[in-house]
């Protein structure tokens, strides 16, 4: 089967160590994470996670049903780039001096809808979003105007979709509510607990 990229979805619980978990999980399967990006969703309380992986349908269709199998999982959902709307973003510091004198930079940044966040006496950040080929085409033309320093963002996406997952996981929460966490009534007594 032939691989393309894919953005997977996941809700699941905000709870210590979920990255980890859920990064365990390809690479057992030797599976490279192109980009991971982690929020807060529409629903309180529940996290989601974007992921970017090039690999054949068949393949990240397994992926998802074993990341189900996680407890605080509650969905994992793929897209094709098609089905999902979505943006990087990117940040670029340029030397001042570059951007004042030379007019090509200026009409470059404003091609890319690139704009100041930070101006000082010997370098300016320019900030832009946008799909990874318009950002690897701006770093590539800064590159020529000694461009200090970039870094990119993971992927945001959101599905075309016009329900969204919003709905259905109301529908879950109203199926299978949430208990509340309980303290360990023997978490400060375990020496007496565990006493020979």
């Amino acid at each position: 089967m032939e691989k393309q990229e894919y953005t997977i979805t996941l809700y699941t619980e905000n709870s210590i160590g979920m990255i980890g978990r859920i990064a365990t999980i390809f690479s057992r399967r030797k599976i490279n994470i192109e980009s991971m990006n982690t929020s807060p969703s529409e629903a309180y309380g529940i996290h989601r996670f974007t992921i970017v992986i090039t690999e054949s349908e068949e393949v990240v269709r397994k992926l998802c049903r074993q990341i189900e199998k996680q407890v605080e999982v509650l969905k994992a959902y793929y897209n094709t780039n098609d089905e999902v709307i979505w943006q990087e973003q990117a940040l670029y510091k340029v030397p001042t001096e570059i951007v004042t004198e030379k007019a090509p930079i200026e009409r470059l940044l404003r091609e890319y809808g690139a704009h100041a966040v930070v101006i000082r006496n010997d370098y300016t950040v320019f900030e832009t979003a946008g799909h990874r080929e318009e950002i690897d085409k701006l770093t590539e033309a800064l590159a020529q105007y000694n461009l200090i320093e970039f870094v990119r963002s993971a992927r945001i996406a959101i599905i075309k979709d016009s329900e969204g997952f919003h709905k259905k996981l109301k529908e879950f929460e109203r199926a299978e509510p949430v208990e509340e966490v309980v303290e360990n009534e023997y978490l400060d007594k375990q020496d007496n607990v565990f006493s020979m």
